[in-house]
């Protein structure tokens, strides 16, 4: 969800940029574009279709979710010149989610304390350390369980959000770098005739 709200906001932010600059909104030109696909489909088949997540077992859908995860970082190593800053922060934070969840066994820890949270219509036995949470990518560990507590899914949104959802410090940094890279759009070329007039200025030979 905090993806979802951060490429929400990047769009907005880069054509509200754009119409003050006076400039279109340049679409970033990615390369290997299918790799996004191939990416998402080992967490859409472990996490997302109710067909296939309730028959996939716990290993297979953490070794689903590390191969997603290192064929996305693949994706921004490929991609990373067409917008440095934006890519390198949005490869940190996959890069530190790969780390706590390989060193975990695979999913992302959440602390008893944290599920309890999010889903308080459950009773506290429910969240014993071990257990995965639900058919989330999400295992149930102590803290004193976790390597690299810091950077499980510790944070949670305000009480005043609809929709709840627990997030890592990678999360965030994920959701930093779509908003930069979107943002970073929103000053394309200029618009009108003197936007056109000067790249013809700057096509024109022996300018």
């Amino acid at each position: 969800m905090i993806l979802l709200l951060a490429v929400i906001a990047g769009l907005v932010a880069g054509a509200a940029r754009a119409w003050i600059k006076k400039r279109n909104y340049q679409p970033i030109q990615l390369r290997y574009t299918w790799l996004i696909v191939v990416a998402f489909m080992p967490q859409w088949l472990a996490f997302f279709l109710p067909a296939t997540r309730r028959v996939i077992p716990p290993w297979l859908a953490a070794l689903f979710l590390v191969l997603s995860l290192v064929l996305m970082l693949v994706f921004i190593l490929l991609n990373l010149s067409t917008n440095w800053l934006g890519f390198l922060i949005l490869g940190l934070g996959l890069a530190l989610n790969l780390l706590v969840i390989i060193t975990n066994g695979g999913l992302m820890p959440i602390s008893p304390e944290t599920a309890g949270r999010l889903a308080p219509q459950f009773p506290v036995e429910t969240w014993q350390s071990g257990n995965r949470f639900g058919k989330t990518k999400d295992v149930i560990l102590t803290t004193d369980e976790t390597r690299f507590s810091f950077l499980s899914d510790r944070f949670i949104s305000p009480d005043w959000f609809q929709y709840r959802f627990v997030f890592s410090l990678g999360d965030i940094l994920v959701a930093i770098g779509i908003f930069w890279v979107l943002w970073e759009q929103g000053c394309g070329d200029l618009l009108g005739t003197e936007g056109n007039r000067a790249s013809s200025l700057v096509r024109r030979p022996g300018s």
